[in-house]
Formats: structure tokens, sequence, C-alpha cells
């Protein structure tokens, strides 16, 4: 299916930007191996959103960006329909900026997590919102474009493109994962329902003269994989990769690879969890240089419950897995993980720890082992349940967002320091 539209644009206001530290919270926590932890933002459930899902993306100067789920000004969705936001350091402390409210018409409810695009914007996706589905709208896909040099206001505006306006039917809805531009400036993405199997999709979208041309590059039939979430990486030689949340045999969620030999796209499962070796992958993948696939399982874990770390190697024409931890709490990692330029892993739980509120931890491979060590136990204050893929800069930092706790129980944006 290819459907050729022209963006829709809209512009709304950014409302006010919030100066960090004066008028927000900041907490410290020394965690394991003399950590720092501390909360650059609370979220109030207004302007600045409430609820992020989606973890976070930074660029070249530092500034991290991200969605949160909920919030923001728009009237048409409970709750708000979601917000785009920016943290530029400032001194000692942050500078909050929210950059984007969605108001349903164009986009609601954002889950997946943002990227920059070769020409310098910010692309994403809605879960919900746009014209299709009825009263909920099947998602879109944006880009969002920053002002004018010259504006010096902060009330400075951006500007929201809607790319693509999902249908439900074949071209699949609830777009919610990690989106990649391969080098020919193509963009993909899953969504979680629909498809011409009614269990999610695949999707591209291509420039096309002045707009852009959607094609589903796979539907997932249950076999095969169902309901992706997590969204999808990119290799050197444009496969892409990715996990669903159940489907496969036994029905608990497969590692997938497509691959494209000039005439389509073909699918290849990569593993069937069955259970005991993982389930339910709700996170996308992480790739070394070496071709090793790493991944999380939300369930499955040593109790049946907690999830698992896990990696897969190429094998001649196999691939080999390994599981490298697993997690006893109720709720395991629901994210992607993220490599540092030793190897070593980082992620989030959503429901582990001393206060069963979420943990940050850490893996190191050391003589043929990987040790776990834990950096942060969420408890409440600092926040509680981190859903989203965490970003790490080059002094070592991490940021990462939770969809819940704090003050007001909207989520946080936080730090942990060498």
């Amino acid at each position: 299916m290819t459907n050729p539209i022209q963006p829709v644009s809209h512009r709304r206001s950014a409302v006010s930007t919030i100066l960090l530290p004066a008028l927000l919270l900041f907490l410290s926590v020394p965690a394991a191996q003399a950590q720092t932890f501390t909360v650059l933002h609370n979220f109030t459930h207004g302007d600045d959103g409430a609820n992020p899902r989606s973890g976070l993306t930074m660029d070249r100067a530092g500034n991290l960006y991200g969605t949160a789920s909920m919030g923001g000004t728009g009237n048409n969705c409970n709750g708000g329909c979601g917000t785009v936001f920016r943290l530029s350091p400032a001194g000692s402390g942050w500078t909050f900026s929210p950059l984007y409210e969605f108001d349903k018409t164009d986009g609601a409810y954002p889950e997946g997590r943002l990227a920059f695009g070769p020409d310098g914007r910010l692309y994403g996706t809605t879960g919900q919102g746009g014209s299709g589905c009825q009263s909920t709208g099947c998602g879109v896909v944006f880009a969002l474009s920053p002002p004018a040099r010259f504006c010096q206001s902060i009330l400075c505006y951006w500007t929201e493109d809607v790319l693509y306006q999902f249908a439900g039917g074949d071209d699949g809805s609830r777009p919610t994962g990690d989106t990649v531009f391969d080098s020919a400036r193509n963009f993909f993405g899953t969504t979680y329902n629909s498809g011409a199997g009614g269990l999610g999709t695949v999707f591209e979208l291509s420039p096309s003269g002045g707009g852009w041309s959607e094609s589903v590059i796979h539907a997932f039939s249950g076999s095969d994989g169902a309901n992706p979430y997590g969204g999808l990486a990119l290799d050197a030689s444009g496969a892409l990769y990715g996990t669903t949340e159940a489907g496969g045999s036994p029905d608990v969620g497969v590692v997938f690879r497509l691959t494209n030999s000039g005439s389509g796209w073909s699918e290849n499962i990569l593993h069937n969890f069955n259970g005991t070796d993982g389930s339910t992958p709700w996170g996308g993948l992480v790739l070394d240089s070496a071709g090793n696939i790493y991944g999380t399982t939300n369930r499955g874990g040593p109790t049946g419950i907690g999830g698992k770390v896990f990696e897969l190697s190429p094998s001649g024409q196999s691939w080999t897995f390994a599981l490298l931890y697993g997690f006893s709490g109720q709720s395991g990692p629901w994210c992607d993980l993220v490599m540092d330029s030793a190897g070593n892993l980082y992620g989030t739980t959503v429901q582990e720890g001393a206060y069963n509120a979420g943990t940050v931890f850490k893996l190191t491979f050391s003589g043929g082992n990987w040790t776990y060590t834990p950096l942060h136990d969420f408890s409440g204050p600092d926040g509680a349940y981190p859903h989203g893929s965490i970003v790490l800069d080059a002094n070592g930092d991490l940021y990462g967002t939770t969809t819940g706790g704090g003050p007001g129980n909207s989520g946080v944006v936080w730090e942990i320091a060498p």
C-alpha cells in the first residue's frame, strides 16, 4: 500500500520557558559506586506535560529532547494530548522549554522517542490523534522545525508538519516505538495495531514530490510476531531489527529482522521467546559494531516475572541466544538498552528495586561474565516507573524519564552522574 500525502502544517505556542533550578525541585541521592542522582524536572501536568513514556534524545550541544504522553493545553483529549519539550544546560542548572503541545487533530499521546532527521528537524509519532480511527485517531508521523534564528522571545514557536495520518486499516495504527532514517532519507517505524493481519506493521515513509509516500513493508500475522512496541534499529547494510510483544511460538514475542533485496522486504525470525528465556519484549534493540544484538524482555524472569537481558550473536546463517541477566521484580525492562564505548550496557526496570518503583542498572562484561550493578532505586518522590529509554553523554552521565513519581505524580526527568 502506498499513500502519497502532503504535509499539514500547524503552529502552537511554546507557552513559556521555565528556568531551573529556581522553579524546579532538585533531588540529589548518592547511589552505588558514588553515583549522584539528580531530578532535572518535575512534570506538573500543565503546559509542560505529564507522564513521559518515550525517553530522551540528545543533540550535539547536550540539549535533551523528549515527549510527555499527556498534559499540555490541548482540550480535545482527556488529561491533555501531550507535549514536546527540551532541557538545555544553563550554568549549574537546566532550562526547561515546552516546544509543542498537541491538540488531537495534529496528534495525541506520543509514546515513541524523537529522532533527528537529516534536515535537522525533530521527527516522531503519536499513538493516537489525526483523522483516522473515528474519535480516537490512529496516530500520526510528525516533524518539528525550530523557530527562525532571529526569534529572541521565550515565547518562540515551533512548527509542526504532519507527514502522515494512519487510517487504521492495512497501514496500521498506534505507532509507538523508536523510528530510524536510512542513508537515503527514508523513515521507518512500527505500528502496534491494525495492518493486514490486525497485529501491527512495519512502515516506510519516503520523500515524494514535496510530501511523503507511505508504504507498509511488513504486516505481522501472529506466527511471525504480533504487536511491535519498541520500534526499530538499523544496521550498516540497511537491515531493520525489532521485537514484538507477542506472537511467534508460543505467542510470547520474537526478535525479527527485515532485509531489502531490491525487489521487496523479507522477514527472518532471529529468536522465538518461550517464556523461560524471557517473554513480552516491550523494548527495542541495540547493535554493537560486531553485529551482536542486545535487548530486554519485560516478563519471563527467574520467578516468571521481572524480565531478562539477552544477547543474540551471528553464527553463520543462524544466531546464538544468550541470557545476560534476570530480574525478579514485578515488571522488568520496558526500554531499549544503551551501550557505552567500553561495551557496558545500561537500562531501567519498571517495578523493581527497594521500593518497587523501578531501577537504573549497569551490566559490565569482564572475564567472560556479565556483572550487574544497581545505580539507582526510584522511591516515588524522585520518580517512579521508568518506561522510556535512557541516553548517555560523552562524560558518562545518564539521562532518562519516569512516567510517575515526583510531587505531582506526573513523572520526572533525571540524571545520574559518575
